[in-house]
């Protein structure tokens, strides 16, 4: 019984994000309302609550579930490149909904939308760059410093390419975001092996 009303519930929901992407499509967020899409999913407006608190709230859910679990799946440091292309894919098939998002909540909220969802991603790649390099003894705040740096740059370039301010390929993009980690990577492995030795 409760794995069939869990299902059920998930339903209304993907009904509810199919609903707002659909009308995202046609007008701005703000011009949208509960009523809008309950009366497009043939459910009751309470029955919207028992969901989400409002439509910001169910914008989140639904790119947390169509965007930032493509992350999620391909996590790690040889992985997350697929990751971000198949989010970037995400972005290209649903560029209507994403630029309406951007232009009714503003750059500065959706950014967070997106930066407070990949921050673990990228904080567990870091991490296990660390492990690697064998950087065991690198502070913690540190690691949350490199995460910060790579989640704003990585948030503010798919953004930055969504709006059409980069003529780049997502593969240029991603190719080059790789060189710079690598090139992170390099730097960080020679600074270690120097001060071992300096200590030695």
């Amino acid at each position: 019984m409760e794995k069939r009303t869990y299902a059920a519930s998930d339903q209304t929901r993907q009904a509810l994000a199919a609903a707002l992407k659909e009308l995202m499509a046609q007008k701005p967020v703000d011009k949208i309302t509960i009523q809008d899409l309950t009366e497009r999913c043939g459910i009751r407006r309470q029955n919207f609550y028992c969901h989400f608190a409002d439509i910001y709230d169910l914008m989140r859910w639904m790119f947390q579930e169509e965007a930032v679990s493509l992350l999620e799946q391909h996590e790690g440091t040889l992985l997350w490149q697929e990751g971000l292309l198949q989010l970037f894919r995400y972005l290209e098939e649903n560029r209507a909904v994403c630029t309406c998002a951007l232009r009714s909540v503003g750059r500065e909220h959706l950014r967070r939308f997106f930066q407070s969802d990949i921050y673990a991603i990228i904080h567990r790649t870091v991490e296990q760059i660390g492990a690697e390099i064998g950087a065991e003894r690198v502070p913690r705040s540190d690691i949350d410093l490199v995460t910060h740096f790579y989640v704003v740059a990585l948030s503010g370039m798919v953004e930055s390419w969504l709006l059409g301010e980069l003529a780049h390929t997502p593969e240029e993009l991603i190719t080059f975001a790789d060189q710079l980690l690598q090139d992170h990577i390099s730097g960080a492995r020679m600074r270690l092996e120097r001060e071992r030795k300096h200590n030695d």
